[in-house]
C-alpha cells in the first residue's frame, strides 16, 4: 500500500501540528478503513497503534514514526495512563499524532479515556469512528447481528473489566433475559464463567453460539457451537484470542450466509436455517 491511491476530491480535514486524532482502524482487514482514516495516515508524523492494528495498515503512513502501544490480556503491556500521557507529550512537541485503535475507539477501546485526558491537558482532538469487530467481524463470518426473524435487540458487552476478570458490574441475569442476541468482546478467557451465568439466567443450553477469532484477517477462524458446549469446545479447538463471541439464533444464519465459503466454491449448508418455510423477504 502506498499513497498512490487517490482520495476523492473534496475538502478533507487537515491533521494539524499539536493535534491528536483518535481513529478506528476497523477489525483487521485494511479494506475496512474509512477514507478519513486513510487521510489521517497520510498526514501523521507519529502513529501510536494498538495490538489489533494490522501491519499492512501502517504502510499507508511511510513518512510517520510507528510506535506500538498494544494492550493484550495476560501479556506485558504499557499502562493506559502512560499511553495517554505519551499522546499529550507528542502533541505538545508539535507533532501531528494519529492514535490508531482496532475496531472503533469508543467501543471497548479506551478511546473515551484517552480523549478525555487529552482535552484535560489542552490538546485538540478529532474522533474518527471505525467498524467495530462486533459488527464487522461477525459479518465476515456470515453472521448478521440483527435479523427480523431472530431479534429486535442486540447487546454488546465486554468479557473482562480493568482487572482482567469478568465484569462484576454486569447483571448477567438481566442481560440474558433482555436481548435475543449477545455479542461479547474479549470474552474467550472467561467463556466458561460467562456461559454458566447465562445458563443460570435461563438461556437454553442448545442456543447457537459462535466464536470468531482474528476476524476479517487471513487467520480468521470460526467455531460454531452451543451455549452449553461453548467453553469445552473452545478448549478442545485450541483457538486463541482475539475473539468475538456471539450468542443467539442469528448464528444459524451462517449456514446460508458464509460468503467466504461460497467464494471458495462451497455450497450453502442450509438455505433455510431458521426453518421459516417461506421466502426470506416475506413479512
Amino acid at each position: 500500500m502506498t499513497d498512490s491511491f487517490p482520495l476523492p476530491s473534496g475538502a478533507w480535514p487537515e491533521l494539524k501540528p499539536g493535534w491528536v486524532w483518535l481513529c478506528g482502524a476497523g477489525p483487521g482487514d485494511p479494506g475496512l478503513l474509512t477514507l478519513h482514516a486513510l487521510n489521517a495516515l497520510r498526514q501523521a508524523d507519529v502513529v501510536i497503534y494498538d495490538a489489533l492494528v494490522q501491519e499492512a495498515i501502517l504502510d499507508w503512513a511511510p513518512q510517520a514514526e510507528h510506535v506500538y502501544a498494544g494492550k493484550r490480556g495476560g501479556k506485558p503491556s504499557a499502562k493506559q495512563r502512560d499511553i495517554s500521557l505519551r499522546l499529550v507529550d507528542l502533541a505538545r512537541e508539535g507533532k501531528r499524532v494519529l492514535r490508531l485503535k482496532g475496531g472503533d475507539p469508543f467501543v471497548f477501546g479506551r478511546g473515551g479515556e484517552e480523549a478525555q485526558t487529552l482535552i484535560q491537558h489542552g490538546v485538540n482532538v478529532r474522533i474518527i469512528p471505525g467498524i467495530s469487530a462486533g459488527i464487522g467481524g461477525l459479518a465476515y463470518a456470515g453472521i448478521p447481528v440483527t435479523h427480523r426473524d431472530v431479534n429486535q435487540s442486540v447487546t454488546f458487552v465486554t468479557g473482562h473489566d480493568q482487572s482482567g476478570e469478568t465484569p462484576q458490574s454486569l447483571d448477567w441475569a438481566s442481560i440474558a433475559k433482555g436481548s435475543q442476541v449477545l455479542v461479547i468482546y474479549m470474552g474467550m478467557k472467561h467463556a466458561e464463567r460467562i456461559a454458566t451465568a447465562l445458563l443460570e439466567a435461563g438461556r437454553p443450553a442448545d442456543e447457537p453460539c459462535a466464536v470468531v477469532c482474528s476476524a476479517t484477517t487471513p487467520d480468521e477462524k470460526v467455531l460454531e457451537t452451543t451455549l452449553g458446549r461453548m467453553a469445552a469446545d473452545i478448549a478442545d479447538s485450541g483457538l486463541e484470542p482475539p475473539a468475538i463471541l456471539c450468542v443467539g439464533r442469528s448464528v444459524l444464519m451462517r449456514q446460508v450466509l458464509d460468503w467466504q465459503a461460497l467464494a471458495r466454491g462451497e455450497a450453502p449448508r442450509n438455505l433455510d436455517p431458521l426453518n421459516r418455510g417461506r421466502p426470506a423477504e416475506a413479512s
